[in-house]
């Protein structure tokens, strides 16, 4: 956690006043948003997500652990909890049957997290990269701590999570949860809660990410089935490097490879499209499978190259590292972003703009790397 220069979010109480929700739902429409969407009232008699959401920071804000915290990490929290159910109203439903349920709304409040936080900085003191990541992965695992022991592989599900997460943060995050609810059986998901606290502990991942002792074995660790552990390192086979970017198109992708990868071989997927004459707009089957060939050919030879698109969904990483791997190629993810406003500025003076309303669908989409999906990520933040 930085604790240099301390951002502080507008919004966030000082210690010992209370929240100003007025000012709050004046601001933020994604606030109001949450008003008059139902929830399940087994889990929260108390109402709607917008009442949740305000017994949630109540709750945080009286925490003596909450008020301990340096005041970045208090900014942190409070944000993380104040959007944690952020998604609900675009995902929650209603079966045939009167059940409630916001399926996803966590994996899918994320990216509306990190979409308000980017194209809003300015309302937020300009939060750093760091931070708004580990705010909007707060948000994604904010139901961890109470559904760990049913994840098919806990160990690895707590471990992935401790990579891009402060675990006592998110323990913290999600008993103010809990307080902030009316359920018949609360103490019993605190008591979950403290489980987990323990479980970090004992594995060493509480206050820390979890320890691979090199980044061939946390790779394998997280990409292969079989049982790895994170202290024995496993032999690397790999023989050559690829490069993978990703990032939105104006992020500033191509002037990182002329200032920092020079002399390599470069794949790139929009000058396939200027080749064959395909728009960004079209189905972009075609392009992929050429892209791909062209990647074989290199892959083939064991020569270093660059894969240069937006690769902006996990998924579609995942194939292309799947792909490198089987040619013994070891993956480095290169993730470049650009202040918003900067970046609609360069999508306007590229040669080919990306029309408003898809770059606009690929924010909304778009999945930030992971430490877990590659042998390294890299962030560069223009």
């Amino acid at each position: 956690m930085k604790t240099n220069t301390d951002w502080t979010f507008p919004f966030c109480p000082q210690l010992g006043k209370s929240i100003n929700w007025k000012s709050l739902e004046d601001e933020f429409d994604w606030i109001r948003a949450m008003k008059d969407v139902p929830q399940d009232p087994l889990y929260h008699a108390e109402g709607d997500v917008l009442v949740h959401t305000k017994m949630v920071l109540e709750a945080l804000i009286k925490l003596d652990e909450w008020q301990y915290l340096p005041e970045r990490a208090r900014n942190i929290v409070f944000l993380a909890c104040l959007l944690h159910d952020v998604a609900k109203p675009i995902c929650t439903q209603t079966d045939e049957n009167g059940h409630i349920t916001s399926p996803k709304h966590a994996r899918i409040g994320e990216m509306v997290a990190r979409n308000i936080l980017y194209q809003n900085n300015e309302q937020f003191n300009n939060i750093e990269f760091e931070d708004r990541e580990l705010i909007c992965k707060l948000v994604r695992y904010h139901g961890l701590p109470l559904w760990f022991l049913e994840k098919q592989n806990t160990e690895k599900a707590v471990f992935e999570a401790s990579l891009s997460n402060t675990m006592d943060l998110l323990a913290l995050v999600a008993e103010a949860d809990v307080r902030g609810r009316i359920c018949e059986k609360q103490q019993e998901l605190l008591d979950k809660i403290e489980y987990f606290r323990m479980y970090c502990q004992e594995y060493k991942c509480y206050k820390q990410p979890k320890y691979f002792i090199d980044n061939h074995t946390r790779f394998l660790y997280f990409y292969k089935q079989e049982n790895i552990s994170p202290d024995y390192s496993i032999y690397d086979d790999t023989t050559f490097e690829v490069i993978l970017m990703c990032g939105l198109p104006g992020a500033g992708k191509d002037s990182y490879i002329h200032e920092n990868l020079a002399g390599l071989p470069v794949i790139s997927l929009d000058d396939i499209r200027k080749e064959w004459g395909i728009s960004p707009t079209d189905n972009q089957g075609k392009v992929i499978q050429e892209g791909q060939e062209r990647a074989k050919k290199l892959l083939r030879k064991q020569q270093s190259f660059v894969w240069n698109a937006t690769n902006l969904q996990k998924d579609r990483r995942a194939k292309l590292i799947d792909l490198f791997y089987t040619y013994k190629a070891r993956t480095k993810i290169i993730y470049v972003e650009s202040p918003y406003k900067n970046l609609i500025y360069q999508n306007q003076n590229r040669e080919d703009i990306v029309p408003t309303n898809v770059m606009q669908r690929m924010m909304k989409k778009a999945e930030i790397p992971a430490k877990t999906e590659a042998y390294e990520v890299l962030y560069h933040i223009n």
